[in-house]
């Protein structure tokens, strides 16, 4: 098979040699595992395993610590110790970087050892060189000198290894090829993963981590279609790394984990919030638990001709699809949808009788009732579903209301209110707006009869619902079949959601994320029963965020601590974002050590690296720009290095 997956309408989980981690197995035949890091010094041993019990409590079932210099290497097993004495028998994973000498110790001492290529033989200055094949091929074999006593010691010592990607950390060599691109973060681990093979060493796991999902999404795929081309089979981690904390790290890390879930793809998780690490597990085992069962969900028929499950892979232009590399949908630009327009967000108020100016407020439009003033928020929803209830007054600018069709013959004023029509009123009813139509329909009725009908309405967009539990394939497939059909128009991705908050959240970020990430969906609708207008509107401006479609807030790339952070980073990303989450589009990167940032820091506008006990390194971009600055003034220098650029904007009144 020469792509990254067996369907795209049926779930089949990826097939993969088994790895043997301790007593713990891995891989196509075992359940996803879930996985966390802690965050305390590893020389910290009583702190560690007081840490470790609280992992295994929520139900993490493999435990990395960093082990930055041989010195923890050795402490590994020290903790080891006191981990089996109390009965925990958790493996561990040793977090390793820049130190050979650490990793060959800990791979005696523990059943896993985490290498990244990027950092660990590789050379790294940020700087582009000019190699030539023979100076490319000195590297590698200077690579290989330093790498396979490595290998030979987990051989030895039945110890697995995970060859971890980051996108962020790629080395001068691989960029001078390859750029910071999914493709140089292939090559990467595919270099390391040869040299292994030639030393017949197979108990490996691979990772591709990168903070931006889309990035992320990319390099796993093509990690998958290089391994078939090469024959190889082997287990994947899956981790968006810098996801950051609260609903943010949960959206982001469920729109790159999940969209790999759903294709079959990955055997373990880390969920990497910045937070401590047994609020990580939850997560995680949220995310996984979709997928316990995933088979039994009704089986979906493609509206297209598939060539073995797959539409033919080429690229946008030509009206196909390609899964290494983003495109958007193209589409007739229809009113605000499609085109070049961001996707817009549809806020369902339908079931509210009365409408109220507070209401609206929970969806980023407020009222200041003193200066009788409307104000829209950066998150302030484009549209409101009302049904067959009236707006009792004038809408705020930058707010249009969609009612159902009857309801919208009624009113008086149609400035800035659109209807909603389902099939059977095409064809039932003459009278529809000129400038925008919506038009309703489950995914399940789109045949080529309906396309035909649904063309005769001038200016129309589409909102499209699942019925099935499997949402985002179905979506897939129904935006297949209008790409084969040459048809344009925009779509808007309604779901509707019974469950908790969290995952209903975790839920519609993989569900709905995975197709923008892709370039599907011109617009979102979510509904949810249970939670609160504002926490939906929210989601969905956080989705779009992730996937990098619209753009509303500040975001933070913050690494989730561990025990190499050299300060407070829950506090010190709270501090920062208090007083910088008003900058529109600024990447903001918080990041623990020098392992971390720059090269982690990816398309950060700007970074804050601890560098030192109480001293943090500045970066615009990956560019040093102030070291040695103590902790007490660092926010303040962040602040002023962004005012500097022409970056900052006061926070309006």
């Amino acid at each position: 098979m020469n792509t990254f997956c067996q369907s795209l309408v049926e779930y089949k989980r990826r097939e993969t040699i088994d790895v043997k981690i301790g007593d713990l197995l891995m891989g196509s035949n075992y359940p996803i595992r879930i996985q966390s890091m802690t965050t305390t010094d590893t020389m910290d041993t009583a702190g560690s395993v007081a840490q470790i019990k609280r992992m295994v409590d929520a139900g993490c079932e493999l435990v990395r610590l960093t082990a930055p210099s041989i010195n923890e290497a050795r402490n590994l097993e020290n903790i080891k110790k006191a981990l089996l004495a109390d009965g925990i028998h958790v493996p561990l994973v040793a977090d390793i970087h820049f130190t050979p000498n650490a990793a060959e110790m800990a791979a005696r001492l523990v059943e896993k050892v985490r290498i990244n290529p990027g950092n660990y033989a590789d050379k790294k200055k940020f700087e582009i060189f000019d190699y030539t094949d023979d100076d490319y091929e000195e590297e590698l074999e200077r690579i290989r000198e330093k790498f396979v006593p490595l290998v030979k010691i987990c051989k030895n010592y039945g110890t697995a290894m995970r060859i971890g990607t980051n996108h962020g950390s790629l080395s001068d060599r691989i960029m001078s090829r390859y750029g910071d691109t999914p493709m140089g973060m292939v090559e990467s681990a595919m270099e390391f993963l040869r040299i292994a093979n030639a030393e017949n060493f197979h108990n490996i796991v691979l990772s591709m981590k990168s903070s931006n999902p889309q990035v992320m999404v990319q390099a796993y795929r093509l990690l998958v279609k290089t391994m078939n081309d090469n024959n190889m089979h082997y287990p994947l981690h899956l981790g968006v790394t810098e996801a950051g904390d609260g609903d943010d790290g949960r959206i982001k890390s469920a729109l790159g984990i999940g969209a790999l879930l759903e294709d079959g793809i990955g055997d373990t998780i880390r969920v990497s919030l910045t937070e401590d690490p047994e609020f990580e597990v939850p997560v995680a085992k949220m995310l996984a638990k979709r997928y316990e069962n995933r088979n039994s969900h009704a089986e979906i028929n493609p509206k297209i001709i598939l060539n073995s499950g797959l539409p033919v892979i080429n690229d946008r232009e030509n009206g196909t699809w390609n899964p290494y590399a983003y495109a958007k949908r193209k589409t007739d630009e229809t009113y605000n949808f499609g085109g070049h327009q961001v996707p817009r967000v549809i806020a369902d108020l339908s079931k509210i009788q009365t409408l109220t100016p507070a209401q609206l407020s929970e969806i980023g439009h407020v009222f200041n009732e003193t200066l009788d003033k409307w104000t829209m928020l950066d998150v302030g929803a484009d549209y409101v579903f009302l049904g067959e209830n009236k707006a009792p007054f004038m809408l705020p600018m930058g707010l249009q209301a969609i009612y159902d069709l009857k309801t919208w013959i009624e009113l008086v004023d149609k400035q800035s209110a659109f209807p909603l029509i389902n099939l059977n009123e095409i064809e039932n009813n003459k009278i529809f707006s000129s400038s925008l139509n919506f038009i309703s329909l489950d995914s399940n009725e789109m045949n080529l009869e309906s396309l035909e009908l649904i063309k005769t309405i001038k200016n129309a967009v589409l909102i499209v619902k699942a019925s099935q539990t499997a949402k985002m394939p179905e979506f897939r497939n129904l935006f297949f079949f209008l790409e084969q059909n040459n048809f344009h128009q925009p779509i808007v991705i309604q779901s509707k959601y019974d469950s908790i908050l969290e995952e209903a959240m975790l839920h519609t970020s993989t569900d709905v994320g995975s197709l923008l990430i892709d370039g599907f969906g011109d617009g979102i609708m979510i509904s949810a029963e249970n939670l609160p207008s504002k926490r939906l509107n929210d989601i969905c401006f956080g989705i779009l965020q992730a996937a990098r479609v619209r753009i509303s807030k500040t975001e933070y790339i913050s690494c989730p601590s561990c025990g190499r952070t050299l300060f407070d980073l829950q506090e010190t990303t709270a501090k920062i974002r208090k007083q910088t989450d008003h900058l529109k589009g600024i990447k903001i990167a918080i990041m623990g050590c020098i392992v971390n940032g720059p090269g982690e820091m990816a398309d950060a506008d700007y970074g804050y690296v601890g560098s030192g006990p109480g001293k943090i390194t500045l970066y615009k971009g990956k560019e040093l720009v102030k070291k040695g600055v103590n902790t007490e003034f660092a926010v303040n220098e962040l602040i002023n290095l962004i005012k500097e650029n022409g970056d900052w904007t006061e926070i309006s009144e």
